[in-house]
């Protein structure tokens, strides 16, 4: 009887165990949190256009991050799931804004500081710990109003490098003299206490540095606020044009799919929005923006009305 062959052990390439090395010893980048608006850019097979728009006020789909992402936000902050933070195509970085789940009527205050969802049918990416205080239904997809907080937004952004500043210049000063004025009758004068200025005299009191507290609180608390429930319905928006034969061309692009054509008015002039809908589930609003989009149009998106 032949005795057994001797096993053999497995062996991995050299190559690869030191790539494996590498990576498990290779640092985390580190956390530089910085303002980002950035130039028009291509994800998900469309092109998206920033804008500092910090009076954005939109309704439509939001989905949760997947378990696959970066260390860190595109604006340089570390990306954590159980954070109070969003990602959004357009807006600057960071921006903060008011989210709401319009299915269940939760809403929090959260900090958009990164860039997706690579796709025109989301408008928002959350964290799973939001979704979690929101209440996202088992699918991971809900519908959301999104108000950016233009004053909370803007002390967020100052407090970061490479925010836009406004210049000021300062205005000229002429000499300044003083005088010190006697109590009013009836009052004594204290040690320490500063006079009021004359009328019209410039304040020369040193201004205290700006509050950046806001700014600086890169952790939002898990504040939920519950209000009314307010769910639409889902729609395509494939664009809005000043002319009617304009809409009528991009009407004519996907006239298989049902599309429209809505006029609306706005400010002291008329637009002509092209639409499909109402659409029964988020399924077939996918399906819908996937055709829109193959066939040309890449404005196409979901919005919730």
């Amino acid at each position: 009887m032949n005795p057994a062959p001797p096993r053999r052990a497995l062996t991995r390439p050299a190559g690869l165990l030191a790539s494996l090395l590498l990576a498990s010893c290779a640092p985390s980048p580190t956390p530089a949190p910085h303002y980002v608006l950035g130039e028009p850019y291509q994800a998900g097979g469309v092109w998206w256009y920033p804008r500092a728009d910090l009076r954005f006020d939109a309704r439509g789909l939001a989905e949760v991050y997947g378990d696959r992402h970066p260390p860190l936000t595109t604006d340089g902050e570390a990306f954590d799931q159980t954070a109070m933070a969003a990602a959004n195509q357009t807006l600057p970085l960071p921006a903060i804004a008011l989210v709401t789940n319009l299915e269940t009527g939760r809403q929090l205050k959260l900090r958009v500081n990164d860039r997706g969802p690579a796709t025109p049918k989301r408008m928002l990416a959350v964290t799973r710990r939001v979704a979690q205080l929101l209440g996202f239904p088992p699918s991971g997809v809900a519908q959301v109003r999104l108000e950016v907080l233009e004053g909370d937004s803007q002390a967020a952004q100052n407090a970061l490098p490479g925010a836009p500043k406004l210049a000021i210049t300062a205005a000229p000063r002429g000499a300044v003299t003083a005088a010190s004025l006697a109590p009013p009758p009836g009052a004594r004068a204290s040690a320490g206490v500063t006079q009021a200025a004359a009328p019209g005299a410039p304040d020369t009191t040193p201004n205290a540095p700006p509050t950046q507290a806001a700014g600086a609180a890169m952790r939002l608390p898990e504040t939920v606020t519950q209000v009314a429930p307010d769910p639409g319905t889902l729609w395509i928006d494939l664009g809005s044009f000043p002319a009617y034969e304009f809409a009528n061309m991009q009407r004519a692009a996907v006239a298989q799919l049902g599309a429209t054509i809505v006029s609306e008015p706005h400010a002291n002039t008329e637009m002509f929005r092209v639409t499909i809908g109402p659409i029964q589930d988020v399924a077939q609003a996918d399906r819908l923006v996937d055709e829109a989009v193959a066939s040309g149009i890449s404005d196409a998106h979901v919005v919730v009305r």
